[in-house]
């Protein structure tokens, strides 16, 4: 039996049992008072809960509460929301930040009848700057009162997540167990401060499945492995990156070792949802014009096989000429040798899309005008065979433009 996708869906909407609310305080504090900053997910129903974030060593102060809040969730307390604000990263705001995370959980919990303990919190925008709380205060109490399970509401919750993104990120999985349905949908911002694990990101999921904290927690660090720590655009690790699912059992489906099938399909389901929203984060890079998926196989170690796709995805200089639409294949090469694995290049096979471009040691010259087409495309893989082990890597990276250098030069 397999799982039903839906991109660019309703998000956390489409999950029963889970309400969404939005609202707009002017959290960054300029014109554009009407923009949506602040979102609140409440669940009706207490929830297991699973969360993974940022390995930055500058950690911003909800990232601290939010983490706080899963241990206590691994001990036992049951998880009530999340409450997600952007135009301000809470990030380098010494006691004060720590403080004000706090405040924002205790905010939201008391508007819908929980214990702040209850709640997660995320922030996202600018580096060392307090929040506003009074702002805060009001625009979390709106979002509160504006919750429900209506799918537009859903959307705008969706929408107040977002930074420098240019659209939002939503999509939805769904697969069937003896005649009952279970759900895993999600929403995500991140366009800049992309490169894992974590990045500038939120991915923030909902489950009506029955399932374990533990077992949960095990899923997510699996679906986290292959997506969101599997795509850089920049190379910049964020303060705030935070991934989190509640789930809230409403459907009656429990997921658990003992069935290896259900498990299997709640993986597959939730794996789907978090490769999407990771997908969509690179293709909504600051300021790019081509995403490339690049693959690594035939490494003598999985640490080898990421950090050479690491080394290829992060170089400038290849970044650089993908945005030129040349193959510059040299570039590749090099960058895969100074990653210092070992690798052989006379046993290395390297393609553009299925194009032979290097094959053991021998370039395919043949071929140049059919791999200079393959890299004018928006969208294209490369894959570099090593053929010295077993292991593989597949990472989702982005060429670099004059424009992101203009974005990016100032605040």
């Amino acid at each position: 039996m397999a799982i039903e996708f839906f991109d660019d869906s309703n998000g956390i909407a489409d999950v029963p049992g889970f309400r969404t609310g939005a609202a707009a305080c002017n959290l960054r504090g300029n014109a554009d008072t009407a923009r949506l900053d602040v979102a609140v997910i409440f669940s009706e129903k207490p929830c297991t809960a699973a969360g993974a974030f940022t390995t930055n060593d500058v950690k911003a102060a909800p990232v601290y509460v939010s983490q706080a809040h899963l241990r206590g969730a691994a001990a036992g307390t049951p998880m009530r929301g999340i409450v997600a604000t952007s135009g301000n990263a809470n990030a380098c705001t010494g006691e004060q930040g720590m403080k004000d995370a706090a405040a924002m959980c205790a905010l939201a919990a008391e508007a819908c009848g929980v214990s702040p303990e209850q709640f997660f919190v995320c922030s996202t925008g600018r580096i060392g700057v307090n929040l506003p709380m009074e702002k805060m205060a009001r625009g979390i109490a709106e979002a509160a009162k504006n919750l429900s399970r209506d799918p537009a509401e859903s959307l705008r919750a969706a929408d107040a997540i977002l930074t420098s993104d240019t659209r939002r990120k939503t999509c939805t999985a769904k697969f069937s167990v003896g005649g009952k349905t279970v759900t895993v949908a999600g929403m995500a911002k991140g366009a800049g401060m992309i490169e894992p694990g974590m990045a500038t990101m939120f991915g923030l999921i909902a489950t009506d499945a029955e399932i374990a904290q533990p077992l949960l927690q095990k899923c997510l660090w699996n679906a986290v492995g292959q997506s969101f720590n599997c795509v850089t655009v920049d190379g910049d690790m964020s303060t705030n990156d935070t991934v989190l699912v509640l789930a809230d059992g409403e459907s009656g489906v429990r997921v658990s070792e003992d069935d290896a099938g259900t498990l299997a399909l709640f993986k597959e389901a939730l794996n789907a949802v978090t490769f999407a929203l990771a997908r969509k984060i690179v293709g909504d890079g600051e300021k790019i014009s081509r995403v490339v998926t690049l693959r690594v196989f035939g490494a003598r170690s999985a640490a080898d096989a990421n950090r050479i796709a690491r080394s290829i995805g992060n170089s400038l200089l290849v970044k650089a000429s993908w945005c030129g639409g040349d193959p510059n294949w040299g570039r590749l090469l090099c960058a895969a040798g100074y990653a210092k694995c070992g690798i052989d290049q006379t046993k290395i096979d390297l393609f553009y899309d299925d194009v032979p471009v290097f094959l053991k040691g021998e370039l395919q010259a043949q071929n140049e005008a059919a791999w200079r087409r393959v890299v004018r495309e928006k969208e294209f893989e490369i894959r570099m065979h090593l053929n010295l082990g077993v292991h593989d890597y597949r990472l989702i990276s982005t060429d670099l433009t004059e424009a992101y250098v203009d974005f990016n030069k100032g605040e």
